[in-house]
């Protein structure tokens, strides 16, 4: 990706149209576009942290994988996505992967503009405490969702969860995503996603597109099961 597009995309973000013209133009000239194929790996568990990074295109999950192979999701990153600040401000070797579901592009901001940022910038503070705030929230309501709800109601929040208007900005009633992503980050098979899907269309919550989900009532989706 050209210097100028990079700087493009990342001015279209929620932190840096806080920022300067000035500010972002060096943020951009720093930092980098990295390709990921679908299946690929942006980042590997146990790494050192050395960025901070974004998804500019595609789609990638974080996720966790034990010596004995299980596997867990942490949460689903479409574009618009902003993760590893907490990583970045403990110093500490990175603690799950991100993959590619598909195709990707990713901003990477090097560790050493990213602090840059945060002793200069009063703006790009604030956003850090809003998006930290919002993704402690989000696991929260995971946690409750796995401990308490049935299948029907992960998948509704599983869904509902990509449409976070915060953490996943410029996201609209419609988002690609198959059926076997939602069940890696529900944590079900996709056959019970299928059946999930039926139960919610049935509810006027969702249409069920083929690869792709529309959302029409998010409010719905987020309240199911309660």
């Amino acid at each position: 990706m050209p210097a100028d597009s990079l700087e493009q995309a990342l001015r279209a973000t929620r932190w840096g149209s806080l920022l300067p013209a000035e500010d972002l133009s060096r943020v951009a000239a720093e930092s980098t576009a990295v390709p990921v194929q679908e299946g690929g790996y942006l980042c590997r568990n146990g790494e050192p942290v050395d960025a901070w990074y974004g998804v500019l295109t595609g789609f990638m999950k974080m996720m966790v994988t034990t010596p004995d192979g299980k596997a867990a999701t942490f949460t689903s990153m479409p574009p618009g996505s902003w993760f590893g600040e907490g990583s970045l401000l403990k110093t500490e070797p990175r603690r799950y992967d991100v993959v590619a579901l598909r195709d990707s592009m990713a901003a990477r901001v090097p560790r050493r503009t990213f602090e840059w940022l945060m002793n200069t910038s009063i703006p790009f503070n604030r956003f850090l405490l809003v998006q930290l705030n919002e993704r402690l929230g989000q696991f929260i309501g995971m946690l409750e969702t796995q401990r308490l709800h049935d299948p029907d109601a992960r998948v509704a929040r599983c869904v509902a969860g990509m449409f976070n208007p915060v953490l996943y900005p410029g996201l609209d009633a419609r988002i690609e995503v198959s059926q076997e992503e939602i069940g890696h980050l529900a944590g079900i098979s996709r056959q019970r996603v299928n059946q999930a899907l039926q139960a919610l269309q049935q509810a006027r919550l969702l249409r069920a597109e083929y690869g792709a989900v529309v959302i029409e009532d998010l409010d719905g989706l987020r309240r199911y099961g309660m």
